[in-house]
C-alpha cells in the first residue's frame, strides 16, 4: 500500500492572486528587478549566486507564499520531485514507535521547501526489496529515507547496487559499504547516562532497551557496559531488557526486576514511552520516582508527548528526532540535485538534561 502526500491547488478562474494564490517565478523575478535565470539557481542553491542575492530571493519567497511549480520542474529536469519512505508492516519492528510521526514532520517541512512531495509505502517484510525495486523501475521516487537500521542491513547493499540515492536515519553496525546517515551519538548519550547515576552512588543499574538487532540499541547498550566497565561494575543480565519501545514493555520490565532478590536502584531506559511503563510499576510497588529508584530515559523532544513544563518529569538525554527528519531530508536533496556528493554523515549528540526522577543512592 502506497500513500503520496500531494498539494494541489484548485483552477478557480482569473481572480487568484486576490485569495493568495502562489505566483511563478516570472512573476517573483519581477518583483526582485531579477532575471528568472538568476532566481531559480538561488532557489536551488548554485554557488555563482552571491549570499546577499540568495538571502533576498529567500525572503521574497516567503513574503510572497512562492511555490515552485513542480509540473514545470520534472519537465525540465525529469526527476519525480518526491522522496520514498518504505515501511515495513512487521508485528515487531522499531517503526510502532511514535518517534516516526515527529521524523515523518521535520522531514516533510524540508520537501515542501523545496516543492517534493512524500511517498509513504506500507508493505510486508517480504515485499521490500520488491518495494524498492518497484519504486525504481517506475520512476516514483529520486531517493529515498531509510529507516530503523539494523545490524550489516540488506538494504544498503540493494540500495547500493540499485544506484538509488538514500540516507539512513541511524547507521548499520557491520554495513561493509559507505552510505549516507544522520543518527544521535547513541552510545555516548547513554554512557554519559550510566555516568552519572554512579556518581549518584549507584552501583546496582539495570537498562530497558529497545530491541537488540536495532543499531539504536546495540549502541545504547554498548554506551552503558562501557560506563559499568570503567567503574569496575559487572553487568548483570538479570537487570537487562530488551523489547518493543512501548509503554507495556517498559511496566513488565520493571515490574520483572522488582521482583528480583536484589533490584536495581537505578534504570537506564531508551524511550519516554518505556519511562512511562517503568514509573508506573515503580509507582504500582509503593515506591517514588527519583527517591526510591533513580530513571534516565532518552528523550527524542516529542512535539505531542513532552518531559514535563518548566521542570522535566525524566533526567533526560535528548535529541530532537524532529530535527534529524529535516537534516536528512535535506542531506538527501542535496545529494538528488547533485549539489552534495555522498556519503554524508552527520552525528548529532544528546543533551543531558536534570529531571526529578533521580537522586542519590540511600543504601
Amino acid at each position: 500500500m502506497s500513500l503520496t502526500l500531494r498539494r494541489e491547488v484548485a483552477s478557480v478562474g482569473p481572480n487568484l492572486k486576490r485569495f493568495g494564490c502562489r505566483m511563478n517565478l516570472k512573476e517573483l523575478a519581477r518583483k526582485l528587478d531579477l532575471s528568472p535565470t538568476t532566481v531559480s539557481r538561488a532557489l536551488n542553491g548554485y554557488p555563482e549566486v552571491n549570499e546577499a542575492t540568495r538571502e533576498r530571493v529567500a525572503a521574497a519567497t516567503r513574503r510572497y507564499n512562492y511555490q515552485p511549480n513542480t509540473r514545470a520542474i520534472r519537465l525540465a529536469t525529469g526527476r519525480a520531485m518526491a522522496v520514498g519512505h518504505v515501511i515495513p508492516l512487521t508485528t515487531r519492528h522499531e517503526i510502532v514507535n511514535p518517534v516516526f510521526a515527529d521524523f515523518i514532520a521535520g522531514a516533510g517541512e524540508t520537501y515542501s521547501r523545496n516543492g517534493y512531495d512524500m511517498l509513504l509505502s506500507v508493505v510486508p517484510d517480504d515485499n521490500e526489496e520488491r518495494a524498492y525495486r518497484e519504486l525504481k523501475s517506475r520512476g516514483t521516487v529520486d531517493g529515498v529515507i531509510v529507516h530503523a537500521p539494523r545490524m550489516d542491513d540488506p538494504r544498503i547493499p540493494l540500495l547500493t547496487e540499485m544506484r538509488v540515492p538514500f540516507v539512513v536515519h541511524g547507521r548499520a553496525t557491520g554495513a561493509a559499504l559507505p552510505y549516507s546517515w544522520v543518527d544521535v551519538n547513541n552510545r555516548r548519550a547513554f554512557k554519559r547516562a550510566t555516568e552519572f547515576l554512579i556518581d549518584l552512588g549507584h552501583r546496582r543499574i539495570g537498562l530497558v532497551n529497545g530491541l537488540e538487532f536495532m543499531d539504536f540499541a546495540i549502541r545504547r547498550r554498548s554506551g552503558y557496559e562501557d560506563a559499568l566497565g570503567a567503574a569496575g561494575i559487572a553487568v548483570d543480565p538479570s537487570i537487562l531488557a530488551s523489547d518493543e519501545m512501548t509503554e507495556t514493555a517498559g511496566f513488565r520490565a520493571m515490574q520483572t526486576m522488582l521482583a528480583l532478590p536484589a533490584p536495581p536502584s537505578a534504570i537506564v531506559v531508551s524511550s519516554m514511552l518505556m519511562a512511562l511503563g517503568v514509573r508506573r510499576a515503580i509507582e504500582k510497588n509503593g515506591l517514588k520516582l527519583g527517591r526510591d529508584i533513580s530513571v534516565i530515559t532518552h528523550d527524542d523532544e516529542l512535539s505531542y508527548l513532552r518531559n514535563g513544563d518548566d521542570v522535566p518529569i525524566f533526567t533526560a538525554t535528548r535529541s530532537s528526532v524532529r530535527e534529524a527528519g529535516r537534516q536528512a531530508a535535506d542531506m538527501l536533496l542535496s545529494i538528488i540535485s547533485g549539489k552534495a556528493a555522498g556519503p554524508i554523515e552527520r552525528l548529532l549528540e544528546a543533551e543531558l538534561i536534570i529531571g526529578q526522577s533521580t537522586g542519590p543512592f540511600k543504601g
